[in-house]
């Protein structure tokens, strides 16, 4: 339980003057001081409880008997680093992220579940925070401010205005989370600009996801209340941004990375650093074991030039200031909780002691504190409803001998665009071709029970599977299944039923590589190892059998998202985005 300061005043105040003795005092430290940019040799730091007393070059004042003292021999010091906008419902459990994170120095997140809640709503979201508590690291959470993505075409679950007012009294919610239908804002949608104001009343952050927006647009954005983004990709959507007073959060995880594009710039234009911070919006298990999480976004930075203390800046007192959570983060400070990363150097960015509200968690990078795996409910563990499938469910009818097909164009593992084929029919029913790279796909409603759904056929794809399905995608959480016939697809889908959640790879009727996801069927509740092996399985199964790109697991994450053009595919149809209409599968 993290202490407040207000309560804390009388004992840090005796400990500052030597009247009461300090838990735990630091000496010898190269103190990285981000509030005056220096290194300051020989610093000694006292704490008590779990929130720092005294910083100064003596504190032998504080030191009594039971004081435990370590002698950190003159290595950096510097404050705990923070991820600013990140999913964490995705790929494993809060705590078996947490054991990665600390290990990277990360010793607070601020989460957007925004896929627990379009899976399971309210009820999903307070599973959530419960599963983020009581963990040795600190999880903020925001309301998720982008469901639904179109009210014309989704069918996600989320909060009511009542419900949204409940969650923030939470003292681990800060406000509302990435509003990224921002058409809504500028459109004044009625319920949008209702959530916002209250957000505003309630003194709550707000964050924005600004991708497309310029000029008038984004004024209005901003206007409403909402004052970051992790959107630009480059310095002039950057600069656009901290010029109309927003916060600025570079994204460098798993989805994009965009540090090398911007910082080079930053740099050269000599602009003020304050109001930007590193993001991940995101991590799968592969990328923080091969990069690490914000100890690579000050690490690379660094590499171009930056200055390693402003690097530690950004990933720790920049954060707190947009949060307006100052007073106890983002610094060594009297007051400030003893969030505390110890560095040999300021190159390889690595801490070997990692603290976190006084207690040590990471020493000589290994966990020393115990993580507890929480009690997940039962129901959160049943949200696939669907009936078993036939190849009979995937079937296109058609009495013609040939038909021409509207397809989604792959352009990228996220990108597409609307293409076309002419296709064959086998006794009635359209059928893929491999020759010409064009498969079925197809979305089922797996949350609501209704068997709802859609096939089309997508293009560009490449591998010599017989499907792959996920019942994970962005922000819908339909079932989507890719498949170059009918009973591999059922196939597919029917182990994902079983197992209530995850993604599966077939090729001639058996299983090849899956992933179970068995916590709201976006979530593995395995261990960190566990899942990263069969993720690599699965990415890998599916690369080495031919596909053109080099994350196929993006796919069907991507495939119902729309937020983005230009085709898209969920269990009510295929959407034209930009046109906000269906289109038929053929033409």
């Amino acid at each position: 339980m993290t202490s407040s300061l207000a309560n804390s005043i009388s004992l840090l105040n005796s400990v500052a003057m030597g009247d009461r003795k300090a838990d735990l005092v630091l000496k010898n430290c190269s103190l990285l001081s981000v509030y005056t940019r220096e290194i300051i040799p020989k610093i000694q730091i006292a704490i008590v409880s779990d929130r720092i007393a005294y910083v100064g070059p003596d504190a032998g004042h504080t030191i009594r008997t039971k004081t435990t003292i370590i002698d950190v021999k003159e290595k950096y010091v510097g404050p705990g680093f923070a991820d600013p906008h990140l999913h964490i419902d995705q790929f494993v459990l809060p705590s078996e992220f947490a054991k990665k994170s600390l290990l990277c120095g990360v010793t607070s997140l601020f989460s957007d579940p925004i896929d627990i809640v379009s899976v399971s709503g309210y009820k999903g979201f307070q599973e959530f925070l419960k599963l983020g508590e009581d963990l040795p690291i600190r999880i903020f959470q925001v309301v998720p401010g982008g469901l639904p993505v179109d009210a014309k075409f989704s069918h996600s679950k989320t909060l009511s205005l009542s419900q949204e007012k409940l969650a923030i009294k939470h003292p681990h919610v800060l406000g509302l989370g990435e509003v990224f239908s921002w058409t809504k804002v500028t459109l004044r949608d009625p319920k949008t600009m209702k959530s916002l104001s209250t957000m505003l009343e309630g003194d709550c952050i707000i964050n924005g996801h600004t991708a497309g927006a310029s000029e008038k647009k984004l004024n209005a954005y901003v206007a409403s209340g909402i004052l970051s983004c992790h959107e630009p990709i480059n310095f002039d959507q950057v600069l656009e941004r901290l010029r109309l007073g927003m916060w600025v959060m570079m994204r460098e995880g798993s989805i994009r990375r965009d540090l090398k594009e911007i910082i080079p710039r930053v740099l050269s234009h000599g602009i003020s650093l304050d109001r930007l911070m590193f993001c991940s919006d995101g991590l799968d298990p592969t990328d923080i074991v091969k990069y690490g999480h914000i100890d690579h976004c000050v690490r690379e930075p660094i590499k171009l030039g930056l200055n390693p203390i402003d690097a530690i800046s950004m990933a720790s007192k920049n954060c707190f200031d947009y949060y307006n959570m100052s007073k106890d983060l983002g610094g060594i400070a009297p007051g400030k909780l003893a969030d505390i990363l110890i560095f040999d150097d300021l190159k390889s960015i690595k801490p070997n002691k990692v603290f976190v509200g006084g207690k040590l968690v990471v020493s000589n990078g290994s966990i020393v504190t115990p993580i507890k795996k929480k009690t997940i409910s039962s129901w959160i563990k049943n949200t696939v409803k669907l009936k078993e499938l036939s190849p009979k469910d995937f079937v296109i009818p058609s009495k013609k001998k040939s038909i021409l097909a509207n397809t989604i164009f792959m352009q990228t593992e996220i990108i597409t665009n609307l293409g076309s084929a002419e296709l064959l029919t086998k006794e009635g029913n359209v059928i893929p071709s491999l020759d010409k790279d064009v498969w079925k796909v197809a979305a089922f409603d797996r949350i609501h029970g209704t068997y709802k759904h859609a096939i089309g056929f997508l293009e560009n794809f490449g591998a010599d599977i017989g499907a792959f399905a996920s019942s994970w995608s962005f922000h819908e959480n339909d079932m989507i299944v890719i498949g170059s016939n009918d009973s591999d697809m059922s196939i597919a889908v029917n182990n994902l039923i079983k197992n209530q959640g995850g993604l599966a790879v077939v090729k001639s009727g058996k299983i090849t590589a899956s992933l179970p996801l068995q916590l709201a069927g976006i979530v593995s509740t395995d261990s960190f190892e566990k899942v990263l092996s069969n993720f690599e399985q699965v990415n890998n199964s599916i690369i080495d059998s031919g596909c053109k790109f080099s994350r196929p697991h993006l796919i069907p994450l991507f495939l119902p998202f729309l937020a983005l053009p230009s085709v898209r595919i969920l269990s009510g149809g295929i959407v034209d985005v930009k046109r906000r209409s269906y289109i038929n599968p053929i033409n």
